[in-house]
């Protein structure tokens, strides 16, 4: 018995009276969350992303739409085996159905050329090179007050030698004769629809549209070495545990002339045996004698910017919160604006008690009525 599909409307979650418009903009969606480069080895997610593709290749086609809206499925039944304009996608290949459809341009602007190799070609145009990242360790003073840091990367520099060419020293890259310099290539295969074409990145230039002959002995071709580099980071006062800094042009270098990505950074801090940290905010926690909480009087609190004085009021009971204006994190884009030090008293009840002591609370209890 066939298996039963599902409405293509109710696949791609949209009305029978959507527009070309919507039905693409849904089938980008879907086609971007189930991606088999995006969920690799995920067969319920490739399977739902045949069953969109398929749902597309019928409603975006004004003929096929039109038949599918007075037969439904029984429409492409018969001769041709079913499913999409007669073909069943449940054996075929995601790359086959991609390319089938004629899809480049639709991928490319959904996933920038950066999954499986379905977008566009970079052909020779300059690109920036890739963003570094790497962690810093900061104590919580240095992330609150802002510091200046060194942090030591792999960097790649360009080669000496062969000044970031590739080629031996008196040699010169030379046009790549698969794509003749373009760095993508054209294939032509035949597809549900009939003969497409698809643009990809030439695979003997990687897209440079150059290839060495004669590879630099220095570099082994690459263009650049591996060195140990030290930078100098000024960390902003206010930095919080994960925020980055941005070195601009400290990255990975970029290609066909374009510039170097950015350094990034991350911003480790440790924890404080005293403060927690709530966004721009810190929070502590300060004993108080029962009889300094029953009395009042002044106690000293210690603070980011070190120890004041706070007039605890008679009669405060045990974890009530207390605000300190101005005493928290700085903000990182306005270092003259600060948060607030919350500071929780706690009641401490004595576990020793000495004989003077027990009679004076005897006395107390006697003074309350208390038995």
């Amino acid at each position: 018995m066939a298996e039963t599909k599902r409405d293509y409307y109710e696949v791609l979650g949209v009305e029978r009276t959507a527009d070309d418009a919507t039905i693409k903009k849904a089938y980008r969606a879907l086609a971007k969350k189930y991606h088999p480069d995006a969920n690799p080895g995920d067969k319920e997610a490739e399977a739902k992303f045949k069953e969109a593709s398929e749902a597309y290749a019928i409603l975006s086609d004004a003929d096929k739409r039109r038949q599918y809206d007075q037969f439904g499925h029984a429409a492409f039944e018969g001769g041709m085996g079913g499913g999409a304009g007669g073909y069943d996608f449940s054996g075929m290949d995601v790359n086959d159905i991609l390319r089938g459809f004629g899809f480049g341009d639709i991928f490319g602007d959904i996933f920038g050329g950066g999954f499986g190799g379905y977008g566009r070609a970079r052909g020779s145009q300059p690109s920036k090179g890739a963003s570094v990242r790497t962690g810093l360790r900061l104590t919580f003073e240095e992330a609150v007050f802002g510091c200046e840091k060194e942090v030591r990367i792999n960097y790649r520099e360009e080669c000496p030698k062969c000044h970031g060419t590739g080629a031996k020293e008196g040699t010169q890259p030379v046009t790549c004769g698969k794509c003749k310099g373009q760095g993508k290539v054209v294939y032509t295969r035949q597809s549900p629809f009939g003969m497409m074409q698809n643009v990809e990145e030439c695979p003997d230039c990687r897209g440079t549209g150059k290839v060495i002959t004669e590879k630099c002995p220095e570099c082994r071709g690459e263009g650049y070495k591996t060195i140990k580099k030290t930078f100098n980071v000024t960390i902003p006062a206010g930095i919080d545990d994960g925020q980055s800094v941005r070195l601009s042009g400290a990255g990975e270098p970029g290609s066909n002339g374009g510039p170097r990505g950015d350094l990034l950074v991350e911003a480790v801090v440790s924890q404080h045996p005293i403060f927690q940290r709530q966004n721009m905010d810190i929070y502590s926690t300060v004993p108080v004698t029962f009889a300094k909480a029953a009395l009042g009087g002044p106690i000293r609190v210690k603070t980011i910017d070190g120890e004041v004085e706070y007039e605890v009021k008679a009669g405060t009971p045990s974890h009530t919160r207390v605000r300190l204006k101005g005493k928290g994190v700085p903000s990182v884009r306005n270092r003259n604006l600060r948060g607030d030090h919350y500071i929780t008293l706690v009641v401490q009840i004595p576990n020793h008690l000495t004989g003077r002591q027990r009679d004076a609370l005897r006395a107390y209890a006697d003074a309350m009525g208390e038995s």
